[in-house]
């Protein structure tokens, strides 16, 4: 349990700041994007762990539900910080590729958000 939480509350520095080499074609969130989400995503594996005592308690299941559903939309905003940043940054970087790199990316972009609405 212990190796459990020590990996997943710590953020190797290295993988963030010596990243392997990415195509041109295929830009990945900045250190500042990465950091934020990082630092979300670690916020959200806190709740998860939050969540799963209440139930080993056990707590009432409307206290758990809302806690599911803040979970929820935690991971909703992280998706939105990288959707954000696909279109920003990595869309015009593709379009600026060509035609093939354009037609993909648009497709790309068009499946993601498809997915997300549902």
């Amino acid at each position: 349990m212990a190796e459990e939480q020590f990996a997943t509350d710590t953020v190797d520095v290295h993988a963030i700041v010596n990243r392997p080499s990415r195509p041109a074609s295929a830009p990945a969130l900045d250190i500042e994007h990465q950091r934020d989400v990082l630092a979300r995503l670690k916020r959200i594996e806190g709740q998860l762990r939050g969540i799963r005592k209440m139930i080993e308690e056990p707590r009432l299941c409307i206290a758990i539900l809302q806690q599911l559903a803040a979970a929820e939309a935690a991971i909703g905003r992280v998706s939105h910080v990288i959707l954000k940043f696909h279109v920003e940054k990595c869309v015009p970087h593709s379009i600026a590729q060509g035609a093939d790199e354009h037609t993909e990316s648009l497709a790309e972009l068009v499946d993601i958000v498809d997915r997300f609405s549902r």
